[in-house]
């Protein structure tokens, strides 16, 4: 992912109001992330932890996607879940269900669409071993590492279609 400004950033996100994105907190250090292992940029919001956020280059163009996590959900510390977007497996609460508007009227009307994503959306940095899950590892693949980030952009490019879908 190319590097972006808080601006774009704000600009990017098609399924909440200019207001309401004027007021999403953003990661510390923008700066300093690590955009050359980023398919995308997810974050979880430190002062509304039900909160989680996604930007994406998609269809040529940055897209942000605001999104929540059902509060009062009551998860099994001793299973095990994997990611829809990465296919990481994670125990008890690693993955959560995220919520996003739609995009649109259609989101306007409060329709959702919702996929199981690593609880830190930190999904392009457990495909490349920079971050490690509380399982110790992923599975062993035959994929080769450029085929699992492939994957990855594919899922969520799904995803993404289903935001976008009326």
């Amino acid at each position: 992912m190319i590097p972006v400004t808080e601006k774009e950033l704000r600009e990017s996100f098609v399924n909440c109001s200019k207001g309401e994105a004027a007021r999403i907190n953003l990661p510390a250090g923008l700066a300093r992330l690590p955009w050359e292992d980023l398919d995308f940029l997810g974050w979880r919001d430190p002062k509304a932890p039900d909160r989680g956020y996604l930007v994406a280059e998609y269809q040529d163009r940055l897209v942000g996607v605001t999104m929540r996590v059902p509060t009062g959900v009551r998860r099994a510390l001793v299973k095990t879940t994997v990611c829809s977007i990465c296919v990481t497996a994670h125990p008890g609460t690693g993955v959560s269900l995220f919520a996003a508007p739609k995009a649109g009227p259609s989101g306007r009307q409060g329709n959702t669409v919702g996929t199981y994503i690593c609880a830190d959306l930190a999904c392009p940095l457990y495909v490349r071993g920079k971050k490690i899950s509380d399982l110790g590892s992923r599975f062993e693949e035959s994929m080769t590492l450029e085929e699992q980030v492939a994957r990855t952009r594919l899922n969520l490019e799904q995803f993404l279609d289903q935001v976008f879908k009326p």
